[in-house]
């Protein structure tokens, strides 16, 4: 996950902070969007819509996912794997290992 830490001084209670932070009400809106996507294509099935047309919609849902996805691996790579290799040591072993295996999951979709 995530790198940046700071603690409360009322209780010592850790808080992270991930790469999307900064845009994360973005990528709400975004995901909302996405929803409402596949939302729609329950309904075209509902209504018995030609297949074409569902398979059109199904393909332009996967690409706004990919997207997405690919913009969170960005900020996961600019912020919590710089992070690391700002600390120095295993962590950014860890860090290139667990965005390797992210990037991996994301090419078997």
């Amino acid at each position: 996950m995530t790198t940046t830490e700071t603690t409360e001084t009322t209780e010592t209670v850790a808080h992270v902070t991930h790469g999307y932070h900064k845009q994360k009400e973005e990528h709400l809106k975004r995901l909302r969007r996405i929803e409402g996507q596949i939302r729609g294509l329950q309904r075209m099935v509902d209504e018995d819509v030609y297949c074409i047309d569902i398979l059109t919609q199904v393909s332009a849902s996967t690409k706004a996912l990919q997207s997405f996805a690919l913009q969170l691996l960005e900020e996961h790579l600019r912020h919590c794997v710089a992070d690391a290799a700002l600390r120095g040591g295993d962590e950014i072993d860890a860090k290139v290992e667990e965005a390797t295996k992210a990037i991996g999951r994301l090419l078997r979709t």
